[in-house]
């Protein structure tokens, strides 16, 4: 009893988050990330709906992190110089135009032009990032950075829901969850424009004034940096493998299980509470207790075990599963969707369905069961890597430190779903996983080598023996 008190009383109360400050960044980009949320899940299955193969479907993957590698470092070097507010409202903006676009798409390269205008805008979470940070400090930064993924995580069990009701009540019409993603994407810009307070007041902005907006060799200079140069190298090898699990989970299941829209509903949903439980509960506790560092290695270790379990699914269909029945779900969609002649609309899938022969439980369990530690270990490296890049970075040039991590974060979810599509269509699932999976363990032994710790893990020990001095 004594000993919980001391404990108590050496808890820094600067240390807590403050909940009231970062709670409209964090309802903002739910509601924003809400319509995002919607899409993904549904877009490979969008795009086998007019006739795209699995090198398509990983091209098409890629547009919106290709183009927001280029919009996200302008926006976030931006936001430094004329505040956070008004940069997240312009790329709410073109993601509000994108989602309507999707919805009004007659043919693949409509999907295509869709995802690269909202891609272009993409600078919500990088801005967001910095409104963040603009609101913590170090020992609580985690934790603050980590309520941003915890709204992605919630996203996606509340947005696969959303999308799935708008399906179930358009009779399986794809443009229903485009105009609800828009719908949600508006909400957020009027939250932001009446809501949000500005972070970066014009105080602050000087020290960005006189610096280039964004260039490679800016980037270049950044991935040099001592202190975080291995970091931001670090998130962008991570990305290339949890960011093609992403963009494939959905043609994965259905390849290897069977799974239709509302099959990969459960999955996602699944994920979903899991990343809220980390990102929103777990995060900030762990690196406080152990360290940004520690807390990266683990989550590295956690991921290759659950995308090499992943790779290994047996490919045992759910019980309910019917090759039959799914062939002609996806082709009438690509006939009612696509309003024009494409393969799916024929009656060919481009996408390899498993037979229906041997129905069971397993495969659907073992995926179960491979994506805890997936989504434990993707749910805790994103903000703890940044939150180490702020740590280490100068004050005035945090804002523009994480754009280029964020352009990063793009630029391999650009090459993931790329690599990803060419290695499942010419190698299959088995070999996609598996090489991501092996990917992370050696990422894992370059962490444990490279990230040396740094004056952050120091001041906290220095503080405490401070203030047990003082008692």
């Amino acid at each position: 009893m004594l000993r919980q008190r001391t404990e108590a009383a050496q808890v820094n109360p600067e240390d807590k988050l403050d909940f009231k400050r970062v709670m409209p960044i964090f309802v903002i980009v739910l509601i924003d990330l809400l319509g995002l949320t919607i899409i993904i899940p549904l877009m490979p299955l969008y795009a086998t709906t007019f006739g795209a193969s699995p090198f398509m479907i990983g091209l098409l993957g890629a547009t919106y992190p290709f183009m927001q590698f280029i919009g996200a470092p302008v926006l976030g070097r931006l936001s430094d110089r004329y505040g956070r507010k008004p940069i997240l409202l312009i790329s709410q903006v073109g993601t509000f135009i994108g989602f309507i676009l999707l919805g009004l798409a007659q043919s693949l390269p409509i999907l295509f032009l869709a995802r690269a205008l909202d891609g272009l805008s993409g600078a919500n979470i990088s801005t967001a990032q910095a409104v963040i940070t603009d609101s913590t400090h170090e020992r609580n930064r985690t934790q603050g950075l980590g309520l941003l993924g915890a709204a992605f995580g919630l996203g996606f069990v509340i947005g696969p829901v959303i999308a799935f009701g708008a399906l179930a009540l358009t009779q399986n019409d794809y443009r229903a969850p485009a105009f609800v993603a828009a719908g949600f994407s508006l909400i957020s810009i009027g939250l932001t424009y009446f809501w949000l307070q500005e972070t970066h007041g014009p105080e602050k902005r000087g020290t960005a004034a006189g610096k280039a907006t964004f260039s490679l060799r800016t980037m270049f200079k950044a991935v040099q940096h001592p202190a975080v140069g291995v970091l931001l190298l670090l998130i962008f090898f991570q990305q290339i493998a949890f960011g093609g699990f992403e963009q494939l989970l959905s043609l994965f299941t259905l390849s290897r299980l069977g799974l239709n829209a509302s099959g990969n509903a459960i999955i996602f949903v699944f994920v979903g509470i899991i990343v809220v439980a980390v990102q929103g509960g777990y995060v900030g506790k762990w690196s406080r207790q152990y360290g940004d560092r520690r807390v990266i290695f683990a989550g590295l270790a956690l991921l290759a075990i659950g995308l090499l379990l992943m790779a290994f699914t047996p490919q045992q269909p759910a019980p309910w599963y019917s090759k039959a029945a799914m062939q002609a779900e996806l082709t009438q969609r690509g006939a009612s969707v696509a309003g024009h002649t494409n393969p799916s609309a024929m009656g060919e899938v481009p996408v390899g369905l498993p037979d229906d022969a041997h129905t069971g439980w397993l495969g659907l369990i073992w995926i179960l069961i491979a994506m805890i530690p997936a989504a434990i270990g993707g749910g805790v490296l994103q903000p703890t890597i940044n939150s180490l890049i702020t740590k280490r970075s100068e004050p005035g040039e945090v804002g523009g430190t994480l754009g280029i991590s964020s352009a990063l974060l793009s630029g391999a979810n650009a090459l993931a779903p790329l690599i990803g599509g060419v290695l499942f269509q010419v190698g299959g699932a088995t070999v996609t996983f598996a090489v991501w999976g092996g990917m992370l363990g050696a990422l894992w032994f370059i962490a444990r080598a490279k990230i040396t710790p740094g004056r952050e893990e120091q001041a906290p020990a220095g503080l405490a023996r401070g203030g047990s001095a003082a008692h």
